[in-house]
């Protein structure tokens, strides 16, 4: 999908002006910005939620998945039925896998109200995927857990990733997720927004480490243009 001039506004507010983004196919997009930037607009206007006042979209996705930060699970629905809700026709088979790839094996039968809440985003995040959505949506999913269980997500999410190898768009505040998710990082600036930086990472993520010189080099980039406003603040090796 391709995203060319486009602009949005809320009366006299222009919250995007002037944005151009491609999201290219079977690959992680990570969105960084500050609070307020109009990530969240962006997300909607991919989803055909909201239109564009002026710009265009090319090669719109029909079939797209949104993973929200809640995870918005039937609290009287099972694990394996909250899966399957979204696609009735997919087979016993793959929903039995998604649920082993997030971890839960021997909670197909629990509901909801039986769940961690990492463990609800994990049904969240399997369901998605059983939707077979060309394009899938995440708006900060991991925002409500602590590091180590965003860690455990994020693994469970490429391992899902590498086996459909749909397009994602991943909007986070974190910077290590993105730096452990994104093919590509997009930063986007503010009032209005619009994208300030594209920074790529060709290695696959099955291999990336936190504490590799490489990611440590971009993420102190990051720093810089999400904190520095043109200042560096943070120097690289």
């Amino acid at each position: 999908m391709k995203l060319q001039g486009i602009h949005k506004s809320y009366d006299d507010l222009v919250v995007i002006e002037d944005l151009n983004l491609t999201i290219e196919e079977n690959e992680i997009t990570c969105i960084l910005g500050p609070s307020g930037c109009g990530k969240s607009t962006l997300l909607n206007i991919l989803a055909n939620i909201l239109k564009p006042d002026e710009g265009k979209i090319h090669e719109k996705k029909e079939k797209i998945g949104y993973v929200f930060q809640e995870d918005r699970l039937l609290p009287w629905k099972s694990v394996y039925e909250n899966i399957k809700l979204v696609n009735k026709n997919a087979n016993d088979l793959k929903i039995r896998e998604l649920i082993e790839i997030v971890g839960l094996e021997g909670f197909e039968n629990a509901t909801p109200s039986k769940l961690s809440g990492g463990m609800r985003q994990r049904v969240s995040i399997a369901r998605a995927f059983n939707f077979q959505a060309e394009m899938l949506l995440m708006d900060e999913p991991f925002k409500s857990l602590d590091y180590d269980l965003r860690l455990n997500m994020v693994n469970s999410l490429v391992e899902i990733w590498n086996k459909w190898n749909n397009s994602i768009v991943f909007v986070t505040h974190e910077i290590d997720e993105a730096l452990l998710l994104g093919n590509k990082i997009v930063v986007l600036d503010k009032n209005p927004c619009t994208v300030k930086e594209i920074i790529k990472i060709d290695k696959s993520q099955h291999l990336r480490s936190l504490d590799s010189i490489e990611l440590v080099n971009i993420r102190g980039k990051l720093i810089n243009l999400l904190q520095g406003n043109g200042k560096k603040i943070f120097k690289t090796a």
